[in-house]
């Protein structure tokens, strides 16, 4: 007799150990029906139920007792019982949710996308493209913040922030000491360090990477490039304080900045150190792999061809092919 649950999710099921959240079950279903996922970090624990973004419809709660649940439920904080049937994209209820979750996060959040190092790969950019409305309701002065350093590569745009905390666990739980958190309470929660105690530890940058917006920038890439200019290449090195595993972004022959590895859901595989982030900018202190995949979702795709796939008006016209194929090559990858 098999240990695993069965869970039905927009119509799809598919068997799950138990104790597994809607939102991981969903993502081993994969596609459309995942629901987005703004705090939630798999690599963190008791991350998620922030942002509310993941809202989701439980239509039938087990085979035991199938009464629905009477609200939408966070789906990375509730875990899956045999025989639940749940609805994400299929439910008008959880799209109509979604988009007023959207919203709320849009209050305070300013329209700085053209000047914000984080287009191109922010969570909250594609939330507003999918749920949010044209033009906001919200007629009250934004709350603002000054932009402050914490630290000597990291800068902190609060204005930004959607309190989703996922930059206070990654200092919880990957550094031997935290020295930033949420300050005050309700509206006036922010982000920051005690008297502007500077972020130092050899894990400190993987805040940057683990936040969702723009709110926790890197220094010494800000405003160098936009990241659809450049090419992500997968690369290693032997490093003696973290597995050295990291994604070079390079715009020509220079390295831009060192990332950790992202899955596709834009988690990090593996943390890396500081001195892999900052201090190894050279393609000799690392060993190439091979470019790194990029989905044809992104905008970082428009320059980061995998596979020739020329337009209709292309494939027919022999000239047009060979001309668009040398243009091809001008931009080849590694």
């Amino acid at each position: 007799m098999s240990d695993k649950v069965k869970v039905t999710i927009d119509g799809i099921t598919v068997e799950v150990e138990p104790g597994t959240s809607i939102l991981n079950a969903a993502r081993q279903i994969g596609g459309d029906i995942v629901p987005p996922a703004m705090c939630y970090y798999s690599k963190l624990e008791g991350s998620g139920g922030k942002c509310r973004t993941c809202i989701v419809k439980v239509s039938k709660g087990s085979e035991k007792d199938p009464r629905p649940m009477p609200k939408l439920v966070a789906s990375c904080r509730t875990t899956v019982m045999d025989g639940m049937e749940v609805q994400n994209i299929t439910s008008p209820e959880v799209i109509e949710a979604r988009s007023g979750v959207v919203e709320m996060l849009l209050i305070n959040h300013p329209l700085d996308c053209p000047v914000c190092d984080q287009a191109g790969e922010c969570d909250l950019q594609n939330l507003g493209y999918e749920h949010g409305l044209q033009k906001t309701r919200y007629e009250f002065e934004r709350r603002t913040f000054e932009r402050i350093d914490i630290g000597d590569k990291i800068q902190l745009h609060m204005n930004r922030c959607i309190l989703c905390y996922r930059c206070v666990f990654t200092a919880d739980q990957i550094t031997n000491k935290r020295v930033h958190g949420i300050l005050n309470r309700g509206d006036h929660s922010e982000i920051s360090t005690y008297i502007q105690t500077a972020v130092d530890n050899d894990f400190s940058g993987n805040v940057i990477d683990v936040c969702p917006v723009g709110a926790l920038t890197d220094r010494t890439f800000r405003f160098r490039n936009r990241v659809w200019f450049t090419k992500p290449i997968d690369a290693h090195r032997d490093c003696p304080t973290c597995s050295g595993k990291v994604t070079l972004w390079y715009k020509g022959e220079d390295v831009l900045r060192v990332t950790a590895r992202k899955d596709i859901y834009g988690e990090v595989e593996e943390f890396i150190c500081n001195t892999c982030r900052f201090d190894k900018k050279k393609t000799a202190d690392w060993t190439i792999e091979h470019p790194t995949h990029i989905s044809d979702a992104s905008v970082i795709a428009s320059n980061h061809y995998e596979t020739l796939m020329p337009l209709p008006v292309i494939q027919n016209n022999q000239k047009l092919q060979q001309a668009n194929q040398v243009e091809l090559e001008k931009t080849a990858k590694f």
